[in-house]
């Protein structure tokens, strides 16, 4: 595909709980000042920029201006480019757009940008005059889209309870693979942080007219502890079916970004020039309506199919995962153990703000490689509407050559 990610110039905050530290500011501004300041404490000169990607899900004050208003904050205020939103998918999305366009020597140096915010979310008005009594409808943007998808008829939960069904997933395995993403998590905080310091920026807490700073987010917010025991004394959130508030996500909010370039800018850019970053390929499936979490293996299969990859090459797997039973029928579907996947955790510990989501586990697993000195990455993961979207990437590390 011809396109790189400059190893180091990407970020991600930490992920605040629903109605937590971030809950009552304007995702924009805060992404547009948490990315210029990640990318100019890394050496980016935000004037080679020439395309820019917004990637948001929730409407926020100002978002029908999108990419423009963020890279005009950001002091860039020539730089355009699209806003995306494809719900949980939006960062293999954007990411994948700005390869082509890098691969297509239409842009050089894209700067891709995830922002939401769960908290808080949209009421939206749709006037009807012709409705009874000339009165219009009302949504409630996250709530409402959480319980009810407009094609299949079911909330996303049922969505779950529908593939631990069809695989019959107990509860007791969901159990298993929570706990086993929260030890993996538990990892990514040793050592003070160690390895989500390679990548995690600080978010400012401003008032909410961003007059005033009043603090900071340094570290994920809302993480639940998670044992053996408490999991075993929830209940199944549905009547007669198997998953708790124990086996899925939790909304959040927290923003997100990358910079897609040439090969020859990547390692001119790059905080250590040794290590090579190449986007290898994307895949993208729909599934039948109600199965949401079959979508990330079909996805997964496309992506690996068109970077020329084998399941069995690849080193580090991460996935978003709402549910547990994601990661249990991906593992069925593809033979890749669960037990090896998202190793420093997952969205179903740190949480989902929806568009940033898939952005923060991309750039773990690129953090995930290094470590290991290199290898071939799939994020994979499921969106609303009963898809999927997968991305490949290889990490070359030249000073172990």
């Amino acid at each position: 595909m011809q396109a790189f990610i400059p190893y180091g110039i990407y970020w991600s905050t930490p992920f605040a709980k629903w109605q937590g530290a971030l809950s009552t500011m304007n995702a924009l501004p805060l992404a547009a000042a948490v990315g210029k300041q990640a990318l100019l404490a890394r050496g980016f000169d935000l004037a080679q920029t020439d395309l820019g990607i917004l990637g948001i899900t929730n409407p926020q004050k100002g978002s029908f201006y999108g990419l423009p208003y963020v890279t005009g904050l950001m002091g860039i205020d020539r730089v355009a480019g699209p806003t995306v939103q494809q719900a949980c998918a939006t960062s293999v999305r954007a990411l994948q757009m700005a390869s082509q366009e890098v691969a297509l020597g239409s842009a050089q140096c894209a700067l891709v940008i995830m922002a939401d915010r769960q908290s808080n979310g949209p009421v939206v008005y749709y006037p009807d005059p012709g409705g009874v009594g000339g009165y219009g409808v009302t949504e409630h943007w996250v709530p409402d889209n959480m319980a009810h998808d407009p094609y299949a008829r079911n909330p996303m939960l049922q969505t779950g309870e529908n593939v631990a069904s069809r695989y019959g997933i107990s509860t007791a395995e969901q159990h298993d693979l929570k706990l086993h993403r929260y030890h993996q998590y538990q990892a990514a905080l040793a050592e003070d942080r160690a390895f989500q310091k390679r990548y995690m920026v600080d978010a400012p807490i401003w008032d909410r007219a961003f007059r005033k700073q009043t603090g900071v987010l340094t570290a994920d917010e809302g993480v639940f502890p998670t044992t053996a025991e408490g999991l075993a004394k929830l209940k199944p959130v549905k009547e007669g079916g198997t998953i708790t508030f124990g086996g899925q996500t939790h909304p959040a909010d927290g923003n997100a970004g990358v910079v897609v370039t040439t090969r020859q800018r990547a390692r001119e850019l790059a905080t250590d020039a040794g290590i090579e970053v190449e986007v290898l390929g994307f895949g993208m499936a729909r599934v039948e309506p109600g199965y949401m979490p079959m979508a990330p293996a079909p996805a997964a299969q496309r992506a690996l199919q068109q970077a020329g990859v084998p399941i069995s090459a690849v080193d580090a797997l991460k996935t978003h995962n709402p549910f547990a039973v994601n990661d249990i029928a991906l593992s069925r579907d593809t033979g890749f153990p669960w037990e090896k996947m998202n190793q420093y955790g997952s969205s179903i510990i740190w949480g989902h703000p929806q568009a940033p989501t898939g952005m923060r586990a991309i750039v773990e697993m690129i953090e995930e490689l290094v470590l290991r000195g290199g290898g071939v990455g799939l994020f994979t993961g499921c969106a609303a509407g009963d898809t999927g979207h997968a991305a490949v990437i290889r990490v070359t590390d030249t000073r172990r050559g």
